[in-house]
């Protein structure tokens, strides 16, 4: 349905021009746009020359696809009024700012937690289908830059009655406000072994996994409430710091899931937490992963620049091995970028660092993960980018020692990379035989990313389509391609 005519939009059309969109171009972009969130759209080519000649306004959610799917041609957020679209209701900008201000990062914090339940209240589907905006990498730079200016507050405290008034306002908004309380270590320790549990489950079973999806509810009903209570400064920064971790993961299991989105502003969020903590390497890790996320949506040099804030606010602070995993990051950007001196610079920094490490080094917790089995993995993943299946072999053969209990999905993505190294080098039946194996993990899990990476390797395979081993291999992975997202 569209709103009464108002006459020609002129912002409409001058904007499609700029990006040179067609009217069924634009029309076929918000009907994607919209199907990603559940909402079947069936705008053609004369719906947009309605939008733009005669004025006319979509309703609900289209008009903030309309500005997505344009600010996604021109790689920067569109906002309404450019686009003539102002008066429609207004889109949900929530998670996308880093407040100075310490209880408005609270507040900013708390109000994505609970947008996930506004959106299952109003019978969507949570926040994915809630926010309707899409990735803009330019969105990050403002949240890096306060970051990198002042990367911790100077007070944390919370008195009980600044969380008295907190939680009315809250209440009168939200029936499952809590009732204001005083913090302590062991309210934080509960959030932290939230944290390790998710993230063991996240690298068994994928992002998701109904049981990594228990993230986005703990941080609405465990973690904001002990936001907008009391507390002392020693222990805000301790919560704030714990939030931070549970934030990042919901980031990255959206990630994981393809819900680029909602990632977005769980990073950011993530981001401007840690910087309440005065955790400078946990702020570090989080660039870390917006830096990953860059380069998996094609903003490499974006990318690059995320990974190197990362590395250059932690020289003498962070350990060893957490430069090490940093310096991984940056290379997996400039690979993206096709740079691949500055790649391999990054690489060998990285094995630097990470042979410089120790076992009594006092890593942080959510680091456990990083080895050198890892280390080898990303490697690998570099000179496939780089076009160097030779150094892909090699790496991923280290990268494949590593028992696979564990790290069920990162044992996935390594063999589909190995699949592709194989298939360079003139091995399709090795080429085969990995990508099986690749299907047969992709198939325990709930992963968007793993899946993509089979798609990709079916791709690379199709100019021998017509050989057996990749026809059993395509009907092998079909139920994984068909399955929903």
């Amino acid at each position: 349905m569209s709103r009464d005519i108002r006459g020609p939009n002129e912002k409409l059309g001058t904007v499609l021009a700029l990006a040179g969109i067609s009217n069924a171009g634009l029309a076929r972009r918000v009907n994607d746009l919209g199907a990603q969130r559940g909402l079947t759209l069936r705008y053609d080519k004369t719906s947009v020359a309605r939008w733009v000649s005669k004025g006319m306004v979509p309703q609900g959610a289209a008009p903030h696809l309309i500005a997505s799917a344009i600010g996604s041609k021109l790689g920067r957020p569109v906002p309404l009024h450019e686009i003539g679209l102002g008066d429609a209701d207004p889109a949900p900008e929530v998670g996308l700012t880093f407040p100075r201000d310490v209880g408005a990062a609270v507040r900013s914090a708390t109000d994505l937690y609970r947008l996930d339940l506004a959106g299952r209240r109003a019978g969507g589907g949570g926040i994915w289908q809630s926010l309707a905006g899409s990735f803009a990498v330019s969105a990050y730079a403002t949240p890096a830059s306060r970051w990198l200016i002042s990367p911790a507050d100077s007070s944390v405290a919370r008195n009980a009655v600044e969380a008295a008034e907190a939680g009315e306002k809250e209440a009168a908004s939200a029936a499952d406000a809590a009732t204001p309380q005083h913090v302590g270590h062991s309210d934080v320790s509960k959030l932290r072994e939230a944290a390790e549990d998710a993230r063991r489950w996240d690298s068994k079973y994928g992002g998701g996994d109904w049981r990594s999806s228990m993230v986005p509810e703990c941080l609405r009903v465990d973690a904001a409430p002990l936001l907008l209570a009391s507390y002392s400064d020693e222990v805000g920064r301790a919560l704030f710091g714990a939030t931070s971790e549970l934030t990042r993961l919901a980031g990255w299991m959206a990630f994981d899931t393809g819900q680029q989105e909602a990632a977005q502003r769980y990073y950011i969020q993530a981001l401007r937490l840690a910087r309440a903590a005065a955790d400078v390497p946990l702020g570090g890790y989080v660039l870390a992963s917006m830096s990953l996320q860059a380069t998996y949506r094609g903003f490499a040099d974006e990318g690059v620049d995320l990974a190197q804030a990362a590395l250059e606010r932690n020289r003498g602070l962070a350990t060893a091995r957490t430069m090490s995993f940093f310096r991984l990051v940056e290379a997996r950007a400039q690979a993206k970028a096709g740079e691949a001196r500055a790649c391999e610079v990054a690489l060998k920094a990285a094995e630097g660092w990470l042979e410089r490490s120790r076992g009594g080094d006092a890593d942080p917790s959510w680091l456990d993960f990083y080895s050198y089995e890892r280390f080898a993995a990303d490697a690998a993943e570099c000179y496939r980018d780089l076009r160097l299946p030779r150094q892909v072999r090699r790496f991923t053969e280290q990268a494949l020692s590593r028992p696979t209990e564990e790290f069920v999905r990162s044992h996935g993505l390594r063999l589909v990379v190995s699949a592709v190294a194989e298939l360079e080098s003139g091995n399709l039946d090795a080429a085969c035989a990995a990508g099986t194996r690749a299907v047969e993990v992709a198939g325990r899990i709930s992963s968007a990313r793993t899946t993509e990476y089979v798609r990709d390797l079916l791709h690379r395979l199709e100019p021998y389509g017509d050989e057996p081993r990749v026809v059993e291999l395509r009907e092998r992975a079909r139920p994984l391609l068909a399955a929903p997202a």
